[in-house]
């Protein structure tokens, strides 16, 4: 028998460590409700309370007795991806490293960068207001020398005060960039130009696109960041780890000899959902570097 002793729970163990290793937006946001799906539900019911009315007290005179209201946001699992793919018993037999692994490596890694870009397209969901941040169709030029390096810190000291003016906690505030912001931040002089991370951080703590904490914000690199109508047109959501709700799971993942081959068959199925459950926690800016945007 093909790959005998293969067994599916321990590379479905596997299979979930590689995508958090290489989930980007993963950081950025929480998993509050995973558990909640891990009886094979496809909506999560997340409940919300309505806002307390303070009212002004008047002596020999009925108080108005408020009766609470909730609401509820549902978080659906909706989106289900999957692998399948065969190795030859011949070719497995024949190679110099262990290529059920390599694959299933190459498996996990695809998956996340599904799911991170999914994660990244919900900056329409940002509810926070903005002024001089662009909009979505109108992206705010910053150009790369000269007024420049101010244009990039004012983005993001314009983000943490309309974040403020929001009442959005300041614990735990984040965003993600592309990779032309980040040079820019380099230009800025904010960045180190040989380790790419916050001037004065810790080294140590870089990995996952993490560059370090600055001017209120944790601020992490990707090649996910959403765009418009070219790359260079760049969806930076920034905001806090409760605006953006995450659940995930593994539903199958099962071997089987290939019919009238030599060889075995892997097949896996993910499913997942995210949701902005706080857009008074987040905002987006629509930005491109000047001169290229389309």
């Amino acid at each position: 028998m093909a790959l005998e002793g293969f067994r599916p729970t321990i590379w479905s163990k596997n299979f979930i460590t590689n995508i958090e290793k290489a989930l980007v937006y993963k950081n950025v946001i929480n998993t509050d409700y995973q558990g909640d799906i891990a009886g094979g539900a496809k909506t999560v019911k997340i409940n919300e309370l309505g806002a307390v009315n303070i009212n002004t007290y008047t002596e020999d005179t009925d108080i108005t007795v408020q009766t609470l209201t909730d609401a509820q946001k549902e978080l659906a699992i909706d989106q289900k991806k999957y692998f399948a793919f065969n190795i030859d018993d011949v070719l497995k037999a024949q190679s110099n490293v262990t290529l059920m692994e390599r694959a299933m490596q190459m498996a996990a890694f695809n998956m996340a960068d599904t799911v991170d870009k999914y994660i990244a397209g919900l900056y329409l969901g940002a509810g926070v207001a903005t002024s001089n941040m662009g909009t979505n169709g109108t992206d705010l030029d910053i150009y790369a020398t000269g007024d420049g390096y101010d244009q990039t810190i004012s983005v993001f000291t314009n983000a943490s005060r309309y974040l403020d003016e929001a009442n959005a906690p300041t614990i735990g505030r984040w965003v993600v960039i592309p990779p032309w912001l980040h040079q820019y931040l380099k230009q800025a002089q904010i960045v180190d130009n040989a380790e790419g991370g916050i001037k004065g951080g810790d080294a140590t703590a870089y990995g996952n696109g993490y560059i370090g904490n600055t001017l209120g914000f944790d601020i992490y690199a990707s090649n996910n960041v959403s765009s418009g109508a070219s790359w260079i047109n760049s969806r930076v959501m920034f905001g806090t780890r409760d605006a953006i709700s995450f659940a995930g799971q593994i539903t199958k993942i099962a071997t089987a000899e290939v019919e009238k081959q030599f060889g075995t068959m892997v097949k896996g199925l993910y499913v997942y959902g995210a949701k902005v459950v706080r857009p008074d926690h987040l905002l987006t800016a629509y930005l491109a570097p000047a001169g290229l945007s389309t």
